[in-house]
């Protein structure tokens, strides 16, 4: 297997959700009470590693209704970060529950991707013991959780990333949940991994296997396989075989297969079945329970595309649904006044409100209150949130010319030709590497002359705010490609990388949260469309947008051998660019 020169930090993978209590906690005290839960999962007994937040006050006579949650990849009920979102919502009158999830921590069992069928049960088991239908190991009982029918606790979960994927895995298989806060995570892993941005059937999903992210894989690889190091134990329920230590054994081939680079049919349609079957897009008809998705603008592991899919698939089939784009996720992106799990500033950020809202509407029950719009939205040239009653629709429709130009009408296209051509080593730089993480500079992007196409805007005659998921249609000739693209091996189809710059005045160039679009074309004979990343930008006066498509990036996998690529324009048939843009405000 291809492993990358330098690990990914554990941190970097665990979402950085750490929740303080508020200033009035000392009034309101609660115990903690470490405990063991023995469950089946994945065909092996194992422990779950527990601790139970118990308010002061809540007892038989007094019930509270609860909230459940556990870490992100690589972390644990204990890591700092979990372990604060117990101590928050107990001060806030919440029980809470908070578990390392199965492979984590002390915790027993093998690392199964927040599967329904394993991850999901082991949560239920803990709902069980809300629910007083069973006990923990050592015999106690929770007699003070608010329930809903015999058995059936109120209870709600929050967290991120890997802990968020947890909530909609359980929620398929255990209709008891009454509330989902999932913050930061995936909807088809299959695309997290080696995305497609092109040939969706439903969402994010492509039946073409996409372009291996393989610096984001390969850090979750790492961090999974040295959790018998990371976290000491003897369990042989933890330990799956010499070649895949901690993995569930189809986790383990899944990620070989995308580091081989090759990818024939048989074996690929295996890997996405698998990795979509461990993915909310295989299971949210299943999920009943109100669910707020919190996904960050700055996220090159689990975009903005992927919690709109998830809103939208939920939001067709009567789910009640919200969604926030926040500023921060797995890629940084953290400002001022925005919510600060590590300063526990709930009541006075906009995402903890409306997370504080949602708990107090659905687990509560208090029907009076506001649990804000339908999405709202970072904007880092103005104060507050914006707000909209859907994802906006694409709205702006600009032309690629055959002068480079980015043109707004289709009668000012020139005519022309131009090609690009990839190297075999990666010629642009788009997402921030893990250099940072081992203390080495990370270069700002750039694109190799000769291996890239760019089509560049005139300076805007007033500012422009676009909101959501941009979409290009392209034409292109690559005979290269075009003779080996039915081979049977999917990875001889062309590979290419689309992005969106903001250009300044003086020429310097912005990417957007350093988020590009990767794509392998199902077929260079025909156009293809192309889902840009979602973004919420504005694009001052004066400034300049700039449409590139090239032909690498450091971050994933490439071409497999050279294929140079034409793009030819025509007023009648050339490359579209769609933007979803809102009214300045």
């Amino acid at each position: 297997m291809r492993v990358p020169f330098v690990a990914v930090a554990g941190a970097a993978l665990v979402a950085p959700l750490v929740l303080a209590g508020p200033a009035h906690a000392e009034a309101e005290p609660y115990t903690v009470t470490p405990l063991t839960f023995t469950v089946e999962a994945g065909g092996r007994s194992c422990t779950v590693d527990a601790d139970l937040y118990r308010p002061a006050g809540a007892d038989a006579r007094r019930p509270a209704p609860a909230v459940l949650a556990t870490n992100g990849f690589g972390g644990s009920k204990s890591d700092g970060q979990t372990d604060a979102i117990g101590r928050a919502f107990a001060a806030r009158g919440y029980v809470g529950l908070v578990y390392s999830g199965l492979g984590f921590g002390k915790s027993g069992c093998l690392i199964s991707l927040d599967d329904p069928a394993v991850d999901g049960r082991a949560a239920g088991a803990l709902l069980d013991f809300l629910g007083g239908l069973r006990a923990a190991d050592d015999g106690t009982r929770a007699d003070f959780v608010t329930q809903d029918a015999e058995g059936d606790p109120r209870v709600g979960m929050v967290g991120g990333s890997y802990g968020g994927a947890i909530q909609l895995a359980t929620a398929a298989v255990d209709p008891r949940l009454d509330a989902l806060v999932p913050l930061i995570t995936w909807n088809d892993l299959a695309y997290a991994l080696a995305p497609n941005n092109t040939g969706a059937r439903a969402g994010v999903t492509s039946d073409t296997p996409g372009v291996f992210k393989w610096q984001w894989t390969n850090g979750f690889y790492l961090i999974g396989e040295g959790q018998p190091l990371l976290n000491p134990s003897l369990d042989p329920s933890r330990i799956n075989r010499l070649d895949c230590l901690h993995f569930a054994t189809r986790a383990c081939e899944t990620i070989r297969l995308l580091n081989s680079g090759r990818y024939p049919a048989g074996k690929t349609r295996e890997m996405l079945a698998y990795a979509r079957g461990v993915s909310p897009v295989s299971y949210l008809d299943r999920v009943t329970a109100p669910t707020l998705v919190v996904q960050g603008q700055a996220d090159s592991l689990f975009n903005l595309n992927e919690a709109t899919a998830t809103y939208k698939t939920l939001k067709a089939q009567g789910t009640e649904t919200k969604m926030i784009w926040q500023s921060w996720g797995h890629s940084g992106g953290q400002v001022p006044g925005e919510l600060d799990l590590g300063q526990g500033n709930l009541e006075t950020s906009h995402t903890g409100q409306r997370i504080l809202a949602w708990f107090d509407r659905y687990l509560r029950k208090n029907t009076a209150t506001d649990t804000g719009p339908a999405l709202s939205y970072y904007r880092s040239w103005q104060s507050g949130y914006g707000t909209a009653e859907d994802v906006p629709a694409l709205s702006r429709t600009m032309y690629l010319s055959g002068d480079g130009k980015l043109v707004d009408n289709r009668s000012k296209v020139a005519r022309g030709s131009r090609q690009y051509t990839n190297w075999l080593v990666p010629t642009s730089h788009s997402e921030s590497s893990i250099a940072p993480l081992i203390g080495l500079p990370d270069p700002e992007p750039y694109d190799t002359k000769g291996t890239y196409l760019g089509w560049r805007g005139e300076p805007l005659t007033e500012p422009l705010d676009v909101v959501g998921a941009a979409r290009a249609t392209l034409k292109v000739r690559s005979p290269a490609a075009e003779r080996v693209q039915n081979s049977g091996d999917a990875s001889d189809k062309l590979v290419l990388f689309a992005k969106v710059y903001d250009v300044a005045p003086d020429g310097s160039r912005t990417l957007v949260n350093r988020l590009v679009s990767p794509v392998r074309v199902p077929d260079v004979t025909r156009p293809f469309t192309v889902e840009l990343p979602g973004i919420v930008h504005r694009y001052e006066k004066g400034h300049r947008l700039e449409f590139v498509v090239a032909a690498s990036d450091t971050a994933y996998f490439g071409n497999r051998g050279i294929k140079p690529v034409t793009v030819v324009h025509a007023p009648e048939d050339t490359g579209v660019l769609e933007l979803p843009v809102v009214p300045a405000s």
